[in-house]
C-alpha cells in the first residue's frame, strides 16, 4: 500500500522571512511549517516540498506544498504558527504527489503603487511608482512575453540554470483599484528573480527609456546587463499552481491562456 501523501495551501507574508526554503539560523516559511507540523502528526521531523521557492520578502497567496503523511486540521498548524503564514487547506492527495516536481505551471503577481503619495497600508506589498506610466507599452511588452522565450537577460549573470528557455502561459497588467496596478504571470517555471527583473525593465519601457521593441529583442537570449534593474522583491506574491494541465490565472478570473 502506498504511503499517505498530504497537500498544503498556505499564504504568508515574506516580509520578515529569510525566504521559504529552511535555513540554519534563519526565520523561512519552510522552517515554520515543518516545526508546526511536527508536533501536531507527533513526528521528529517532517520534510516538505514546495511548488515556488519564494525569495526573502516575497509573499504568497496560494503556495502549495506537500508532505509524507495523513492530512491535518489547519486550524490546529495556525494555533502554532506565527501571525505571518496562515495554512488555508490541508487535504490528502494521490500517492506519490510531490508539489514541485508535479507543477505544470506556477503564477505570480508584482503589484505596483502608482498614486504620487506613498500609503502606509500598501508598503509591504507594492513597489510605489509615482512616476508617469505608459500603461499600452506596458500592455506591449506583457503581450511579446507569451510563448516560449530565452530569458537569460532576466536572470543573474552567475546562476545555476543550465536551460534559459521558459514558456510563458499567460501575461497582462491589470487595475487593481484606482491606484494600483498588477503584472500577472503564469509559466512553466521561473529563474531566480526573472519576474522581478521583468517588471523593473518593463516600468523603463513604461517611463520612455527603452522601447517595447527593445524589451521583445531581450527575450532572444541577450545578457543580463542588457536588461533594466530588479525590483524588490516585496511587490512580488505567488499565486498558485497548475497541476495536469490546469491554469492558475485562467482559475482565478485574472488572464486567459
Amino acid at each position: 500500500m502506498s504511503a499517505p501523501v498530504s497537500r498544503l495551501i498556505v499564504e504568508y507574508d515574506g516580509t520578515d522571512f529569510s525566504g521559504w526554503a529552511r535555513q540554519p539560523g534563519l526565520r523561512t516559511v519552510q522552517g515554520e511549517l515543518e516545526r508546526a507540523l511536527s508536533v501536531v502528526l507527533r513526528r521528529e521531523a517532517v520534510a516538505l516540498t514546495v511548488a515556488g521557492r519564494t525569495d526573502a520578502g516575497v509573499h504568497a497567496r496560494g503556495q502549495v506544498a506537500s508532505y509524507a503523511g495523513e492530512p491535518v486540521r489547519p486550524d490546529a498548524l495556525n494555533a502554532l504558527l506565527p501571525y505571518d503564514v496562515a495554512v488555508l487547506e490541508c487535504d490528502a492527495t494521490r500517492p506519490g504527489f510531490d508539489a514541485r516536481r508535479d507543477a505544470t505551471s506556477r503564477a505570480y503577481a508584482y503589484r505596483v503603487l502608482t498614486r504620487r503619495t506613498r500609503s502606509p497600508y500598501e508598503r509591504r506589498y507594492a513597489l510605489h511608482w509615482p512616476r508617469p506610466l505608459d500603461r499600452p507599452a506596458l500592455e506591449r511588452c506583457a503581450e511579446g512575453l507569451v510563448g516560449r522565450h530565452d530569458f537569460t537577460a532576466f536572470t543573474p549573470t552567475e546562476t545555476e540554470h543550465v536551460r534559459f528557455e521558459r514558456d510563458v502561459l499567460a501575461a497582462r497588467w491589470r487595475h487593481d483599484g484606482p491606484d494600483a496596478l498588477e503584472f500577472l504571470i503564469e509559466a512553466d517555471a521561473f529563474m531566480r528573480n526573472m519576474i522581478r527583473v521583468l517588471v523593473g525593465t518593463m516600468l523603463e519601457v513604461a517611463g520612455h527609456r527603452r522601447s517595447a521593441e527593445d524589451f521583445i529583442e531581450l527575450l532572444t537570449g541577450r545578457p543580463r546587463a542588457d536588461a533594466g534593474s530588479t525590483a524588490p522583491p516585496h511587490g512580488l506574491h505567488f499565486l498558485g499552481a497548475g497541476y495536469d494541465g490546469t491554469h492558475v490565472l485562467a482559475q482565478k478570473g485574472g488572464v486567459q491562456p
